[in-house]
């Protein structure tokens, strides 16, 4: 069999014009980066290939010049299809500037689709993303003004509301382009180096079963028929290009090149984590690692609750609890930063639609999860700020379906705190309010959690609120605050105020704490 082997360039120059190219990614994990380098360099000497779409599940760059960055070009890309642009802002900027069209839905609609279009299936139907911009009686995905086809409807199976969003109405993926560890000259590629699975084998088959292309970009390159099965993750049959990396550019995440503990070859001591500085960040993580019980499965989310799990290997209850991310990893630690979405001593990797059946089934006990904009009914926007358009994530998933919810964020943007003796200080107010009047889209729906009569809360440096009858209300305020004028005076609304205001536990603001442990194993008696 002749050898499929190629380099970048040679990839990058099999994409035709107007195709929808689809690219498996997680930040840089699984991203084909010497892949989207070659396309920029043909890009910039050809003029080609013109008027692509970006179609991504989960989101794709460092935030700089890497992953879809790359293509952010006028004229190279004009349309996008994703769950999340915020890593990649050339992107958003060609979005926010309406150079390119762009919808944006909830990532495990995103892989559950790409699942149903490899099987030739109607579509996805889910409760997912009723309530929010994803509704078509809201926003239904369109980011921008030159965004106007539809690609969800509002259905009704058995006297219950349903979002149906149809293979029919998504478009015909052209170009797969994958990553994996090493492929035998005749494409046979496995994973072993690789942080995550995400949905490289279902984008590949959603591709040839169409007649599509698929291009691995792979880091090393073995003889034919030499691999273990069961090493293989994509089979020959649905390779047609191999495009060997360079390191790198074939980075396990943003900022991590190899480590044996982000893909399962070894483990790491957990305590050798650096522990925060006692700040906001790690009041907040505190306080909300204490609504977490015990011998439970959780996510957390990007960002601000990423602290929760640092918080958790500082207290040394790291193992009391099962942490996944919404990627496909159960156990161990999620990684921080430019590490997420990998995670240190994994103890399983599964595949990204796999992992939200697992979660749109309610298999997670509890969330943490970040909140950028929070009004009085509890609505929760973390996906569009003004013009400036990032995308959901998994947010939308796991906020809808886990058993409860703790969003963790600062009351305002821009303040400056100090913490001591117990005590929290205000040095400086913040100028931007995050709890608003109105969210100006709505990612969480605090009007279909209450239906849910699940427990929401909303926990920051000063205060914790939580939903009651649909309304945003204030249970504990941080010791050394004035609940009006340090709290209430930094919203944009007034909650409701519950009879039994009480103080935020002062051990939390001390240097050393030590008290999770306990209150795990009092909660597990």
């Amino acid at each position: 069999m002749a050898s499929k082997v190629m380099t970048p360039r040679q990839a990058a120059d099999k994409i035709p014009d107007d195709a929808w190219v689809a690219w498996t990614t997680a930040g840089l994990c699984g991203f084909a980066e010497d892949v989207a380098e070659a396309v920029e360099e043909r890009w910039l000497e050809t003029g080609g290939p013109k008027r692509i779409g970006l179609f991504t599940c989960c989101g794709c760059g460092d935030f700089k010049k890497r992953g879809l960055n790359h293509m952010a070009y006028e004229g190279l890309v004009t349309k996008v299809l994703s769950g999340h642009i915020g890593e990649s802002p050339k992107v958003g900027d060609l979005v926010n500037a309406n150079k390119a069209t762009c919808h944006l839905f909830p990532q495990g609609v995103m892989v559950h689709q790409v699942r149903q279009i490899a099987g030739k299936k109607p579509g996805v139907v889910t409760k997912i993303g009723l309530g929010t911009y994803a509704d078509p009686r809201f926003e239904g995905g369109k980011m921008n003004s030159i965004t106007t086809e539809d690609r969800v409807k509002l259905i009704e199976l058995d006297g219950e509301e349903y979002l149906y969003f149809s293979t029919k109405t998504f478009p015909k993926i052209d170009v797969a382009v994958i990553r994996g560890s090493t492929a035998d000259e005749i494409g046979n590629v496995t994973m072993d180096r690789e942080c995550l699975f995400l949905e490289a084998f279902h984008l590949a088959a959603a591709v040839k079963n169409h007649g599509g292309i698929v291009i691995a970009q792979v880091e090393f390159l073995a003889k034919p028929f030499t691999l273990n099965p069961k090493s293989v993750k994509i089979p020959a049959a649905l390779v047609d290009y191999i495009a060997m990396a360079k390191p790198e550019n074939h980075m396990q995440t943003k900022k991590t090149y190899y480590s044996p503990a982000l893909c399962g070859a070894s483990r790491i001591p957990l305590g050798s984590i650096e522990p925060l500085p006692l700040d906001e960040r790690k009041i907040i993580a505190r306080r909300a690692a204490m609504e977490l019980e015990p011998n439970t499965t959780l996510n957390l989310g990007i960002g601000m609750p990423d602290g929760i799990s640092k918080v958790a290997a500082e207290e040394g209850v790291g193992e009391m609890f099962t942490m996944t991310t919404e990627l496909g990893n159960f156990g161990g630690m999620p990684g921080g930063g430019p590490d997420f979405p990998a995670s240190w001593n994994a103890d399983c990797t599964v595949e990204h639609p796999s992992m939200f059946d697992f979660y749109d089934g309610g298999g997670l006990d509890a969330a943490g999860l970040g909140m950028a904009q929070i009004d009085k009914e509890g609505n929760v926007n973390v996906h569009k700020f003004g013009p400036k358009v990032v995308g959901p994530g998994g947010f939308v998933n796991i906020s809808t379906c886990a058993k409860k919810v703790v969003f963790v964020g600062t009351l305002n943007s821009g303040a400056e705190y100090e913490v001591k003796d117990g005590r929290l200080k205000i040095t400086k107010e913040g100028d931007i309010k995050k709890f608003v009047e109105k969210v100006i889209q709505i990612t969480f729906s605090g009007k279909e959690a209450t239906k849910s009569k699940r427990p929401i809360y909303y926990i920051t440096e000063r205060a914790v609120f939580t939903l009651i009858n649909g309304e945003v209300t204030l249970i504990e305020v941080a010791p050394g605050l004035d609940v009006e004028k340090d709290v209430i005076a930094a919203m944009g609304f007034r909650p409701k105020v519950s009879p039994d205001l009480k103080e935020m536990p002062k051990e939390i603001f001390q240097e050393k704490w030590g008290g999770l442990k306990e209150l795990y194993l009092a909660k597990a008696k």
